[in-house]
C-alpha cells in the first residue's frame, strides 16, 4: 500500500526531543522521513498502528531502538508528535 505524504507538521515536544537526540540518529531520522514522505509504508519503516492509550496514533522506525510518533491527519498529511526510544509510548 503506497502512501506518499505531502505534508509533516511537527509539534513543540517533536523539536525539543529531536535537539536532544545524538547527531547520528538525528541524521538517520532525516533519511527515514525521506522514505517516510516516499511512502509511508515502506517495509524498512516498520510503520505500525498503536494500540491502548496511544489508539489512533502510528509509529515508524528509525533504528531497533527509535522511534517517530505520528497521527494522519488526512491520506497525504501527518503531524509528528515526538521521537525518542520506546519511552514515547508511556504516558
Amino acid at each position: 500500500m503506497l502512501r506518499i505524504i505531502s505534508k509533516v507538521h511537527v509539534s513543540s515536544d517533536f523539536k525539543k526531543s529531536f535537539r536532544k537526540l545524538p547527531i547520528f540518529i538525528q541524521d538517520l531520522a532525516i533519511r527515514k522521513d525521506q522514505w517516510f514522505r516516499d511512502d509511508a509504508f515502506d517495509a524498512r519503516l516498520k510503520t505500525h498502528k498503536l494500540k491502548g492509550f496511544l489508539e489512533g496514533y502510528w509509529s515508524y522506525s528509525i533504528n531497533y531502538q527509535y522511534r517517530i510518533l505520528f497521527r494522519f491527519i488526512n491520506s497525504s498529511e501527518v503531524i509528528y508528535y515526538d521521537i525518542g526510544t520506546h519511552d514515547i509510548y508511556k504516558d
